[in-house]
């Protein structure tokens, strides 16, 4: 499983991972502080109404899938001393998705956040209270370490900003003075700017009013990268004494090259956070 966290609630170690951008928290771990027969205790708490009606409102809401005739059957069959049902059963019959169950390494029976939330409260009130405490705090953390990460990132793009400005002041301004220097500034950002987003700075703001900041902090890990390695290249080439015409096509196939091969890596792919591997693909 990748992404996957640990958390302590009232001395018992539970995992977190990510399945398709959602929080899955398994219900294996929180199983034990009831008992060590964790399958016994998720069948016990799976087979009642209560836990039925839940699991099938929560897959109505976000499963479009769902199976509601077996559901049905369940929730009919529910109540009766001879009634047996697993977390596999649930998941294979009504083509639920709120539970996952996987066999293997960190193997056992994940479930969504909210019904993590409600076994747990099934398991001790208290501890569902610890449950959410202890899972904020993670989140938060996470946060924090992914703004950190984003500052990082950010401070790059500003360093080999600074090359690239430094190179436009001593080979490209010379004798220019006043405003008809923040103009050559201006134009030699904007260069990149309609290279990597196709509009100029003044465009995206012009398009995008309602949000906060400019075109580059909203930009994908993938193309802040780019623009990193494109700044250093572009004061090279001024330099050079290459004209704006020949930097652009230039730079450009520099873009495409970088670009394509960024947007194949892994590494790359997990700084972004947009497509976490699912539980199955970990494993694998």
């Amino acid at each position: 499983m990748n992404k996957r966290s640990n958390i302590s609630v009232q001395g018992f170690e539970v995992s977190v991972v990510d399945q398709e951008d959602q929080d899955f928290i398994s219900l294996t771990d929180i199983a034990k502080k009831k008992d060590d027969r964790t399958d016994q205790v998720l069948q016990n708490w799976i087979r009642s109404r209560q836990t039925i009606e839940f699991l099938g409102t929560w897959e109505s809401i976000h499963n479009q899938d769902f199976n509601y005739l077996e559901f049905e059957g369940f929730k009919n069959s529910s109540g009766a001393n001879s009634f047996v049902l697993t977390p596999k059963q649930w998941i294979e019959k009504t083509k639920a998705i709120g539970i996952v169950s996987k066999a293997g390494r960190y193997g056992g029976t994940y479930a969504h956040k909210d019904i993590a939330f409600e076994f747990a409260s099934w398991i001790s009130p208290a501890f569902k209270l610890y449950l959410i405490k202890e899972f904020q705090r993670l989140k938060e953390d996470e946060i924090l370490r992914l703004e950190q990460g984003w500052d990082i990132k950010r401070m790059i793009a500003k360093a080999n900003y600074r090359i690239q400005t430094d190179a436009i002041k001593n080979h490209l301004i010379q004798a220019q003075q006043g405003a008809k220097q923040r103009f050559v500034y201006a134009n030699e950002a904007d260069m990149l700017n309609v290279i990597i987003w196709g509009k100029t700075a003044s465009e995206w703001e012009r398009e995008n009013p309602n949000l906060k900041g400019n075109v580059r902090d909203h930009a994908a890990v993938e193309e802040l990268v780019v623009l990193s390695n494109m700044e250093s290249f572009n004061a090279q080439f001024i330099k050079e004494g290459i004209s704006p015409e020949e930097r652009f096509e230039k730079l450009t196939d520099i873009m495409r090259t970088q670009m394509e091969t960024l947007l194949k890596s892994k590494s790359i792919k997990k700084l972004d956070k947009k497509s976490p591997p699912s539980i199955e693909e970990e494993k694998n």
